[in-house]
């Protein structure tokens, strides 16, 4: 049956479709074949047969092409190059005129064709309108199969083409530029930029022109004025190793007056005899008399014949004077009459004239000395060199007043400008150079070179060309303004002209529009584009773009009724409408085209029966691919997209978050069952503790930390412990630092401090308490004396603290009475039961069994500090071995 519709494939509606057309000479029908990818497994056999055929060729509708490729390979990717096709009539049908993709501005103008179709690439836009004389523009994005189905006021019968782009340039060209399919902006000759924004060096103005002939550099830029900044340079110096001088045709080099050839061999480089090279880097004629003398002072060297150096001025060489044949000396400003003088004998010239090589010549109203370069010197009343960079020089105005300092240059060597009255390399900031010449620096610091009309504040080339203007007006165009016109910015007292593509901006450059012409009318982040986006249209009321009805693809307005596509491939347009149809013929919308396969193709009823025949179905057929240089085009991310990347992020970071502390607790946990381990504190307990960890094991329980009983309560003996030694060395401390020292025969009363005796006791007591542990503390020698222990310091077996220090609260402890419960013992009981006294207590001893024999009980107390009698040889243990 497939064949069958081949067979008739001449029946399609007009005499061209597009697609190509396939055919080989052992088949009678050719085939036509619509955009898609074809396969050597495409179905039916047919076609298999005829693309793996090594007979078959295929002729390409205006515009297809296989890829890149006119030839017929495999896979056969069908599909419109970048560009549009315009068909005379509806469904793609007559002659079809493929447009491409313009590489100029010059080439994407054209006229208006008649056309009731069109077909649009991938990626491809095109501004269209209804003619010539229409100012209504239509971006259309998709293939229209019939123009007049497109919206009310927007059908077409005859379209002029405005504008075609391809939209997969970011950021999108400038209105010079034209975005390839690659994605790339191709500038026309001037431009540069990645966008095209700006001009190229040696360019200026909205188009990029060139830079005017015979002008090395100019004002260029896009909102530049062209005028001319430097000229090109003939015959540098430089070309002929020549420094102050100037080249000749031939390769020489003819010097300034006043040079001459350096030693290194550079031409020009050096004074010549005569002159001196100054501070300024100018070589000046020297003296009167003088033929050579030194550089920077202008001392003389060497004088002229009969001239000798003046003692009071070494600058200057004192003429002769003439003698008379009796001997008598002529005073000055005479000579002998018996010599004859000329001209060439003058050492002075008269008024009005001044000595150039032994003559006197006259000047000019420029003080220039006739027959030369050299400009007039009053104070030397010589002819003098110009500045070194000078061809030529004048002082204006020169009278006999003047001074070599008001000298001016006229004319400067080839590389060098004028500025100022001197020879620069290049034109100062805010000047250019004067059209007329090519040669003097012109504008806001050279206006004196022209007598500027009075709205002026400077002007170039001519009085009424205002770079500047007076009373705070801004020049525009040559011309004083009160304010900047249209499509122009305020720039330092001048209207700058704004980017070509803005209507008005704040700057020049192409990101600073403020408003946009009507070519341009989108504006977003300061640029003006051509259009909005595939599933946008632009609103004129609020100068925004708006999104598209659902329904669309691409549309003219709001709502579903100004649609330009479909966005479903079971819809066609109608007036500017998405409708659901019924193709048939069992036939289904071709993709791309917006159309039934049905209306493409017409089949013939079989013989006999009135019944149309169904179209057949081909398998095998898939989208065609995408060029292979060709990018898609960017959308910004919906508010929606943004927050689910958002949460998804926020989602991650606490999963993240949660691992990190699983993880940590689990090295805790680690590093806790290390130290329990090195610690032994989780030891196996016995049968009870096998037991249990057998029960563990056998239900599947995680294991238990079993902790002995004994711990706790060993852990609060120790606390306790602590606590007791702590109090015990407070209160000794207390104890000792309290004891009021007295001396013998005080009127004092009574000290209310525990005495000796009490001191005794609880010192035996700390002793029996502590066991060794006092063997560290001082001796009662020590506390008592404040001198150091004779002996060497005890020591003791490093043991645990728990046996060191016995507490009450312990089962060693069974002593439970003190001082206050049972009477102190005294001091014969602890001498029974202690080590031997030593020297001072036992003199302590038998002092106070006389002090209590011989005072009252209630001054006995405490009173056993005693004042020695003697300081010869005393019997006290604390004043033996002392020196007083």
């Amino acid at each position: 049956m497939f064949s069958s519709l081949f067979a008739v494939i001449p029946l399609l509606l007009g005499a061209s479709v597009a697609g190509a057309t396939l055919s080989s000479p052992n088949v009678k029908a050719s085939i036509q074949l619509l955009p898609g990818q074809y396969t050597s497994t495409t179905n039916p056999q047919l076609i298999s047969s005829l693309l793996t055929s090594s007979d078959a060729s295929i002729a390409y509708s205006p515009g297809f092409a296989n890829g890149n490729s006119t030839s017929l390979s495999l896979p056969l990717n069908l599909a419109l190059q970048a560009g549009i096709v315009t068909y005379p009539g509806a469904n793609y049908s007559g002659a079809a005129v493929f447009t491409a993709l313009p590489t100029s501005n010059a080439s994407r103008d054209s006229t208006s064709t008649a056309a009731n179709s069109v077909m649009l690439a991938s990626n491809i836009w095109a501004a269209v309108s209804s003619g010539p004389s229409s100012s209504e523009r239509l971006i259309l994005w998709d293939s229209a199969p019939d123009l007049s189905q497109l919206p009310a006021g927007s059908s077409l019968n005859s379209i002029s083409l405005l504008d075609i782009q391809s939209a997969a340039c970011s950021p999108p060209c400038s209105g010079a530029g034209i975005c390839s399919a690659s994605g790339t902006c191709t500038c026309p000759p001037g431009f540069t930029g990645s966008s095209c924004e700006s001009c190229a060096t040696g360019s200026f103005g909205p188009n990029c022109n060139a830079c005017p002939a015979g002008c090395q550099t100019c004002d260029d830029g896009i909102s530049g004025s062209g005028r001319c900044l430097s000229a090109p340079v003939t015959n540098p110096p430089s070309s002929c190793n020549c420094l102050n001088g100037v080249c000749g045709s031939t390769g020489g080099c003819t010097c300034n007056a006043g040079w001459t050839m350096a030693t290194n061999g550079t031409a020009c480089a050096k004074c010549a005899d005569g002159f001196f090279l100054n501070s300024d880097g100018n070589c000046q004629v020297c003296q009167l008399g003088c033929s050579q003398c030194a550089d920077s002072t202008g001392d003389c060297i060497s004088c002229k014949t009969n001239f000798s150096q003046n003692a009071n001025d070494r600058t200057k060489c004192i003429p002769p004077q003439s003698v008379t044949s009796t001997g008598t000396v002529c005073p000055d400003g005479s000579f002998s009459n018996g010599t004859s003088s000329t001209s060439n004998d003058c050492v002075i010239c008269g008024a009005g004239k001044y000595t150039l090589n032994g003559t006197c010549v006259q000047t000019d109203g420029n003080g220039v000395c006739q027959g030369s370069n050299l400009i007039a010197d009053n104070n030397k009343h010589e002819c003098d060199s110009c500045p070194s960079k000078c061809t030529s020089c004048k002082i204006p105005n020169f009278n006999v007043a003047s001074t070599i300092d008001q000298v001016q240059c006229t004319g400067c060597l080839p590389g060098f400008v004028l500025s100022q009255g001197k020879c620069a390399e290049s034109c100062p900031s805010g000047t250019f150079l004067s059209p007329q010449d090519n040669l003097t620096c012109t504008g806001k610091h050279s206006f004196y070179y022209v007598a500027c009309d009075s709205s002026c504040s400077t002007c170039a080339g001519s009085s009424t060309f205002c770079l500047t203007c007076a009373n705070n007006q801004l020049a525009s165009k040559g011309k004083c303004v009160a304010s900047c016109p249209s499509n122009t910015f305020s720039s330092s007292g001048s209207c700058i002209t704004c980017h070509p593509d803005c209507a008005t901006c704040s700057g020049q450059s192409f990101n600073q529009c403020s408003s946009c012409p009507s070519d341009r009318p989108v504006l977003t982040n300061g640029r003006c584009l051509p259009t909005c986006s595939k599933s946008q249209y632009f609103d004129k009321t609020s100068s925004s773009c708006q999104s598209c009805d659902s329904s669309c693809s691409s549309c003219s307005g709001a709502g579903p009724s100004n649609c330009l596509a479909c966005s479903s491939s079971t819809q066609v347009l109608r007036g500017g409408s998405c409708v659901s149809t019924a193709c048939s013929g069992s036939s289904s919308v071709v993709q791309g085209l917006g159309l039934c396969l049905s209306d493409l193709v017409e089949v013939p009823k079989p013989s006999g029966t009135n019944t149309q025949a169904p179209l057949p179905t081909i398998s095998g057929i898939d989208s065609p691919s995408a060029p292979a240089t060709s990018t898609s085009s960017t959308r910004p991310l919906a508010w929606w997209e943004i927050l689910l990347m958002a949460l998804g992020c926020a989602f991650i970071f606490v999963v993240i978050l949660m691992l990190w502390r699983r993880r940590a607790r689990r090295k805790r946990a680690q590093a806790t069952a290390l130290f329990a381990s090195s610690k032994r504190l989780d030891r196996p307990g016995g049968l009870k503790y096998r037991l249990v960890r057998f029960g563990e094991k056998l239900f599947g329980h995680k294991r238990s930390r079993m902790v002995p009983a004994y711990d706790v309560e060993q852990v609060r003996m120790e606390k306790m412990r602590s606590a007791e030694e702590d109090q015990y060395n407070r209160d000794m401390d207390k104890l000792l630092d309290s004891y009021d020292y007295s001396r013998a025969g005080s009127s004092r009363g009574p000290s209310p401090l525990p005495s000796l005796k009490d001191y005794e006791y609880h010192r035996e007591r700390a002793r029996k308490r502590l066991s060794g542990v006092s063997l560290t503390h001082d001796s009662i020698y020590s506390q008592v004396t404040g001198l150091p222990r004779r002996g060497p310091e005890p020591r003791q077996p490093v043991r645990n603290a728990r046996d060191l220090l016995p507490s009450r609260f312990s089962d060693t402890t069974s002593d439970k009475s003190g001082p206050q419960g049972s009477p102190p013992p005294t001091m014969e009981e602890l001498l029974k039961t202690s080590r031997p006294p030593t020297p001072a207590q036992e003199f302590a001893r038998q002092y106070t069994l006389n002090q209590n024999q011989q005072q009252p009980a209630t001054e006995a107390r405490g009173a056993y500090w005693v004042t020695p009698n003697q300081t010869g040889n005393s019997h006290n243990p604390f004043l033996r071995d002392r020196d007083y």
